[in-house]
C-alpha cells in the first residue's frame, strides 16, 4: 500500500543535490514500504491520501544527545539552583549525576522499560523520530549493561528509532572517588569489552570536563572503545576549556557536544577533522546560565552544527525539539532554516545516519512532521505551543 501526502503548503528540508536547505511549495510526497519514493507533482494513484490542507511539512527531528535511562527527576536540585547553587557546587555536594545512580542500580528492568517507554512516547509526540540515547546513570558493569538492554528492548517495541551510547564515563561513582584511575581501568578492562560483547551500544561517550574525566583519562577510554569498534562521541568544554574539543578532533569523533567554553584551537580541531559540533542550548537555559555556545564562530569556521535536547533529569529536563529551535533562534541567533538543518540533517550526520534519515528525499525513511503552520517562522515564534498536527514514522501516522 502506498500513501500520498497531498496539498502540502511548504516542504522544508535539506536537499542533497543542491547541498542546501530548500522551501518547496509545489510538491506532493509519495510513500511506499516506509520510504519516500517520489516527490513532485502529479504523482499518480495512491491507496491512502493524507491531505495536509496547505500546511508545512518537515523531516522528523533527529535528537542526537539524550540521557533517558533514569528512574526519577531531580527537582530538589532545581530548587537548590533557585537558591543560588551552581551545577558544579551541587555535584561537589553529592548531587548531580551521582544522585541518579541508586535509582538505576536498584530499579528492575521492567521499571526502567516503563519509564523509557513513556519518555519515547513524549519524544515522538513532539516530532522526534530518531534519538540517540545514553547509558550512564548506573556506573557499574551490571547497571550499565542493564541500561543498554532497556534501550534495546524499548527500541524493539517502539516506533521511534533509538541509537544507544555507552557512557560509563559519565561521572565517578562513590566507590571510586578516592581512586579515579582505578575506575578508568575498570571501564577499559571490564566494561567496554562486556558492552561490546553485549552488542547493543553503537557509540561510546565520555564527559571530558574539569571535575569529571581528564583529557588523558578520556583518551584512554576512547582509544579502548575504538579498539572494540564503538564510534566516538564526547561531552566537550561545557564549563571550561579543558582541551576536550581538540581531543574530539584527534579521536575523529562523530560529534563533540556542549562546547560553551570551546577555544579557537578546539574550533580548528573540529574543522580539520570534520567533527560535528552538537549544541545544547536547552542546558544553558535550564541551568540559568548566560554563556551559550559560540554558534557564529563555529559556523564561520565551516563546521557542521547540530542541535539536540540533552534531555536528562538534572541539567536539562526538556524533550521538545521545537522548543530547542526557539532557544537556538533567540539565544544563538540562528536563522530559522539553519536551526531546522541543525536538528534534522546535521543531527543525522552527528549519528552518521544521514544516508537514511534527516531529510525528505527519495529513498530515505518517510519520517515526517505535518505542522499546523504555513511558515517555519511560526514555530520559534510560538515558543511553547505544540504546533504539530501529525507525526509520520516509517510511512505511518503515529501521533
Amino acid at each position: 500500500m502506498n500513501t500520498l501526502l497531498s496539498n502540502i503548503g511548504k516542504i522544508i528540508t535539506w536537499q542533497s543535490e543542491r547541498q542546501s536547505m530548500i522551501i518547496d511549495s509545489e510538491s506532493d510526497i509519495m510513500i511506499e514500504d516506509g520510504l519516500i519514493i517520489k516527490i513532485g507533482q502529479n504523482l499518480g494513484h495512491a491507496d491512502h491520501i493524507i491531505d495536509c490542507q496547505g500546511n508545512m511539512v518537515s523531516p522528523g527531528f533527529i535528537d542526537s544527545h539524550t540521557h533517558p535511562v533514569f528512574m526519577n527527576g531531580r527537582e530538589e536540585e532545581f530548587q537548590m539552583r533557585l537558591q543560588g547553587a551552581t551545577y558544579e557546587e551541587i555535584a561537589l555536594a553529592g548531587g548531580g549525576i551521582v544522585s541518579s545512580i541508586n535509582g538505576v542500580r536498584e530499579a528492575t528492568v521492567d521499571e526502567l522499560i516503563g519509564k523509557v517507554q513513556n519518555r519515547m512516547d513524549t519524544f515522538l509526540s513532539l516530532g522526534t523520530t530518531t534519538v540517540e540515547a545514553k547509558s550512564g546513570y548506573g556506573l557499574d558493569l551490571e547497571s550499565e549493561l542493564k541500561s543498554l538492554y532497556v534501550l534495546d528492548k524499548v527500541n524493539q517495541q517502539h516506533n521511534i528509532d533509538i541509537h544507544p551510547t555507552f557512557m560509563g564515563a559519565h561521572a565517578f561513582p562513590p566507590e571510586y572517588l578516592e581512586n579515579k584511575d582505578a575506575y578508568v581501568e575498570n571501564i577499559c578492562q571490564d566494561m567496554i569489552p562486556k558492552v561490546a560483547e553485549q552488542g547493543i551500544a553503537e557509540y561510546c561517550d565520555v564527559f571530558c570536563e574539569k571535575g569529571y574525566f581528564s583529557v588523558e583519562q578520556s583518551r584512554k577510554i576512547l582509544h579502548t572503545a575504538k579498539q572494540y569498534k564503538l564510534k566516538i562521541r564526547l561531552h566537550a568544554d561545557e564549563f571550561v576549556d579543558s582541551g576536550a574539543a581538540e581531543l574530539a578532533g584527534e579521536m575523529k569523533a562523530c560529534s563533540a557536544d556542549h562546547l560553551m567554553a570551546i577555544s579557537d584551537a578546539g574550533i580548528q580541531s573540529l574543522k580539520d577533522n570534520q567533527v560535528v559540533a552538537t549544541l545544547l542550548p536547552g542546558t544553558t537555559f535550564f541551568l540559568g546560565k548566560s554563556s551559550y555556545a559560540p554558534y557564529k564562530k563555529l559556523k564561520l569556521a565551516g563546521i557542521d552544527i547540530a542541535l539536540a535536547t540533552d534531555f536528562n533529569p538534572g541539567s536539562c529536563y526538556i524533550q521538545s525539539m521545537p522548543f530547542i529551535v526557539s532557544l537556538a533562534c533567540i539565544y544563538l541567533k540562528m536563522d530559522i532554516l539553519e536551526a531546522f538543518k541543525a536538528c534534522t540533517i546535521n543531527g543525522a550526520k552527528a549519528l552518521e545516519l544521514e544516508n537514511g534519515v534527516g531529510s525528505l528525499e527519495k529513498g530515505k525513511k518517510a519520517d515526517i512532521v505535518i505542522w499546523n503552520v504555513e511558515d517555519p517562522v511560526e514555530i520559534p515564534y510560538n515558543v511553547k505551543e505544540s504546533l504539530i498536527r501529525d507525526v509520520i514514522k516509517n510511512g505511518k501516522s503515529v501521533k
